[in-house]
């Protein structure tokens, strides 16, 4: 079996692997991984078939440890049609990352439907490419990357897939998927990162589901914004190879390198 990026340990404890490093510090993750780990333990809490998550918000809270760490998951706000959940992965003591999740009612609204956002050529009509001349770390290396025609410096055009689990237990597409959004801030740079460019990590990531997302593969539509006083704004629209499913924002800390 493909190794995972993490190992499952039991009362909620997990182990992070070298697929789960990060791009800026060898001894962090990436927080692509995380949060596909941290929505799979959201919806592991207290499921209810009858509701599913609509949103998720990250918060970065520092430096995400890699090896041993801890998820923490609560219910903020029960509801019979309406649940806010919380979950906090603490490493060392600390909690470096907190998502929170809106769990909202399913219904039958087939005959009133429609998305606006536009589909995106699928990852048959996609080139291979590589991201690691321009990014380090274990995730990056883990990820097949396929570039859109039309892919540009700051408006990207990209399908990612994975051959590895997120973790060694069941989880679902969504949190496949969503476990490689953060992908997005690194996939159409500005500026390339290096000791004498710019480092932008972003702080958070936000991401909305109008719609269930299935499959392996994940489309990544996104603009990339840098203001003149040291913010970004990364915005990005989701595709599975059904269509577009959701958005996801991430702001940006812009700092020179050195």
């Amino acid at each position: 079996m493909t190794e995972p990026y993490y190992h499952f340990l039991g009362d909620g404890r997990f182990e992070s692997t070298i697929h789960a490093q990060g791009a800026w510090n060898d001894h962090e993750q990436h927080m692509a991984p995380v949060a596909g780990l941290l929505a799979h333990t959201i919806e592991q809490f207290s499921p209810r078939p009858e509701l599913r998550i609509a949103r998720i918000s990250y918060d970065i809270l520092g430096l995400i440890p890699a090896g041993e760490f801890q998820i923490v998951t609560a219910m903020l706000r029960p509801g019979r049609t309406i649940e806010l959940l919380q979950a906090d992965m603490v490493s060392g003591g600390r909690t470096a990352v907190r998502a929170t999740a809106w769990r909202l009612l399913r219904s039958d609204t087939s005959e009133v439907q429609g998305i606006e956002d536009e589909r995106m050529p699928g990852p048959a009509e996609a080139e291979p490419t590589s991201y690691s001349s321009v990014w380090p770390g274990g995730y990056i290396r883990s990820i097949e990357p396929r570039v859109v025609p039309g892919h540009a410096i700051g408006r990207g055009r990209v399908w990612l897939r994975t051959e590895h689990p997120l973790v060694d237990q069941p989880f679902s597409d969504l949190a496949r998927l969503i476990g490689m959004v953060d992908t997005s801030n690194g996939v159409a740079t500005r500026v390339k990162p290096g000791p004498d460019s710019y480092t932008y990590p972003n702080v958070d990531l936000q991401v909305h589901l109008y719609r269930e997302p299935r499959g392996e593969w994940l489309g990544l539509q996104n603009s990339v914004s840098f203001g003149p006083d040291g913010i970004g704004l990364t915005s990005t629209v989701l595709h599975d190879t059904e269509g577009p499913f959701g958005r996801a924002e991430q702001i940006l800390t812009i700092r020179k390198s050195g």
